[in-house]
């Protein structure tokens, strides 16, 4: 785990969707190490049992917001208020996502539109305002929770899966107009990963630790890294199934 130095000035760190497993395990980290937290959520009596849980294991300052982050017109307005609850922003860590109903979005379209809304479109107007943010100021890291299911569709979460390919897509391109205005944009796959979110699902006992995923997104995020999967092991897992024809992939039962 790394550490900030003694009398470094604590990081400045904004989390949108603060409550979901990975981020709350995140947060626990950058809160021993010391840093300034604002963090957004929409379930109130969560968000202040994790803030209460953050201060106690060491952030230097803790700050909330009670927010639904689908309302995209509301963004501006929070956005600015978090950063200047914090006195400025070095690290912005989007967390905000939902993995929907596939059966339900297969049927009805309001279903589909509203996982794409929370996955793709909110996070794009959050990302709007940030990145002219950092831009502005030449600096910044804006992390951001894709997912390995946003790799390649398949049949049993391909309206989850869609939802993330195109955030995937959107991160890219944000990267490319702007690592070269000092900010960098850290996309973060995740595999699936034991959280109260996938505590139901078939085999989530397998699933990868919440802590040790945490661990690897602070070390990404402290070396500027482009691209995290994570665990390691899904980079090649996920290179053989984009690899595989589609011929082939089509009869596959995934």
């Amino acid at each position: 785990m790394s550490a900030t130095p003694q009398n470094a000035t604590p990081r400045r760190i904004l989390v949108l969707g603060a409550t979901s497993g990975i981020a709350e395990a995140t947060c626990r980290i950058w809160a021993s190490q010391g840093a300034s937290l604002f963090l957004v959520a929409r379930n109130a009596e969560k968000l202040a049992a994790v803030a209460a849980d953050l201060k106690v294991r060491g952030a230097s300052y803790v700050g909330t917001a009670v927010a639904d982050l689908d309302d995209t017109d509301s963004h501006p307005a929070l956005l600015a208020h978090a950063v200047n609850s914090l006195a400025g922003m070095d690290i912005a860590y989007l967390a905000h996502g939902i993995l929907g109903d596939q059966i339900s979005a297969e049927q009805d379209f309001n279903t589909a539109a509203q996982i794409v809304h929370t996955n793709f479109m909110a996070p794009v107007s959050l990302l709007t305002w940030l990145s002219n943010y950092c831009v502005q100021r030449r600096s910044g890291v804006l992390a951001v929770l894709s997912s390995v299911a946003g790799d390649r569709g398949r049949k049993s979460n391909y309206v989850y899966g869609s939802s993330k390919a195109g955030l995937s897509a959107f991160l890219a391109g944000l990267r490319n107009r702007i690592d070269r205005e000092g900010v960098t944009v850290l996309t973060i796959k995740p595999g699936p990963t034991r959280t109260a979110m996938t505590a139901g699902m078939p085999k989530s006992e397998k699933f990868a630790d919440v802590d040790a995923v945490a661990e690897s997104i602070v070390k990404a995020i402290d070396g500027r890294k482009d691209e995290l999967y994570v665990p390691f092991q899904w980079l090649p897992i996920m290179f053989v199934v984009r690899s595989i024809p589609e011929r082939i992939f089509k009869k596959l039962n995934l």
